[in-house]
């Protein structure tokens, strides 16, 4: 295989040695493992983390969007059905839309962020007043907040934030990413900034939402809403306490995630500052030894936390000159998350391609650079080195 001579992965496991001590002592303890109190622990280190009130933890990113839209939608947040989506992201954030029966309308990408570009927004939203957007922090970039608040405000859609690529970056001001939307999504897949194997987050302020996502987890039923909602729903729709525990209220789903993954979670979070500092300084520090030699993501005066360091080629042919160059010195590359995601078949099959010229551009040219916490300085010097071809 090209990638037998790996020196420098794509990522690293952020689950290291002493947390799987850790793991086996509490095992040895005989826990209960699946989802229970540190479920609920680390739902509270989390939005104390970003900065929310509420938090419900799940089993994946993807599930995460999912559980997100499907709230939005049997809260009555998205009236119309129609939801603008971003070309560059993940298939996940787009397709629960499509699986839920809802209108997608895809947004290209902004030139600087490779978020969802704001002029189109602003023209889809004169056109066809879609009543919810779902954006990208694209690869933990922080997109333009002022504006997308602004045009939130202007034409009163519900806002969803995926930030599952996004962990620990933030803006100028020191607010989190995650605190821009009505709701936000993030991923602890392996990987990504943190990771509990397999996990995700939903952040949210809304107490409405917080109790509808806790029951589209766990089936439609409210056995994790506090005793008073519980209490109102059962009267509302006049059920005995005999029947209270097993009555579904809304068409919900099985996204629990477990207490084992909960444990690595709490530890994880623990170690959150010290990953977005270090993912930071090795951002910036390609940003600096690439400039004029490829294009990457500008992020004004915020502070990006990458999983991987995107850049784009001149053309297809310097990006192929440059993957041959780093699939060499064994430093592993892929394309740019998806590219376009307007051009993949899911897409395509129902509503044709979508051109736009950055996602376009990102889908021929983009490719990714390590970056994982462990990395130095002189190794990122090394990596810049074999894209320059030097």
């Amino acid at each position: 295989s090209l990638f037998m001579n790996i020196k420098f992965p794509l990522a690293k496991e952020t689950i290291n040695d002493e947390d799987i001590d850790a793991l086996c002592t509490w095992l040895k303890s005989y826990p209960r493992l699946t989802k229970g109190q540190l479920t609920w622990d680390v739902e509270r280190d989390w939005a104390e983390y970003i900065g929310t009130q509420y938090a419900v933890f799940n089993n994946s990113g993807s599930s995460a969007n999912l559980l997100m839209i499907a709230a939005a939608k049997e809260c009555g947040r998205i009236a119309n059905k129609k939801i603008v989506v971003p070309s560059v992201g993940w298939v996940t954030t787009i397709a629960p839309t499509i699986q839920l029966g809802l209108t997608p309308i895809m947004c290209g990408a902004d030139p600087d962020t490779f978020g969802i570009n704001l002029d189109q927004l602003e023209e889809i939203c004169e056109r066809e007043n879609p009543d919810a957007v779902i954006f990208v922090q694209v690869l933990g970039v922080p997109h333009h907040r002022e504006r997308l608040l602004q045009l939130k405000k202007k034409y009163g859609f519900t806002l969803l934030e995926d930030a599952c690529a996004a962990l620990g970056a933030s803006y100028a001001d020191g607010s989190m990413v995650g605190t821009i939307g009505d709701m936000s999504s993030f991923s602890f897949y392996f990987g990504h900034q943190l990771s509990t194997i397999e996990g995700g987050m939903v952040n949210t302020e809304d107490k409405e939402l917080y109790e509808m996502l806790l029951m589209l987890r766990s089936h439609g039923w409210a056995k994790d809403l506090s005793a008073n909602s519980s209490k109102a729903l059962m009267s509302q729709h006049g059920i005995d306490d005999f029947h209270s525990p097993f009555t579904f209220f809304v068409p919900g789903y099985n996204l629990r995630s477990t207490d084992l993954q909960a444990f690595l979670g709490i530890r994880q979070i623990q170690k959150a500052d010290w990953v977005a500092t270090q993912r930071n300084r090795n951002h910036r520090l390609y940003a600096e030894k690439l400039e004029g030699i490829v294009r990457y993501q500008r992020w004004g005066d915020s502070v990006p936390v990458s999983i991987s360091f995107g850049a784009l080629a001149e053309s297809t042919e310097h990006r192929k000159e440059i993957v041959t160059r780093l699939v060499e010195a064994g430093v592993e590359t892929r394309i740019f998350s998806a590219g376009n995601l307007g051009r993949h078949p899911f897409w395509t099959n129902l509503y044709g391609e979508f051109c736009d010229i950055v996602s376009d551009n990102i889908h021929a040219h983009g490719f990714f650079l390590p970056n994982y916490p462990e990395l130095t300085s002189e190794e990122i010097d090394y990596i810049c080195g074999v894209v320059k071809g030097k």
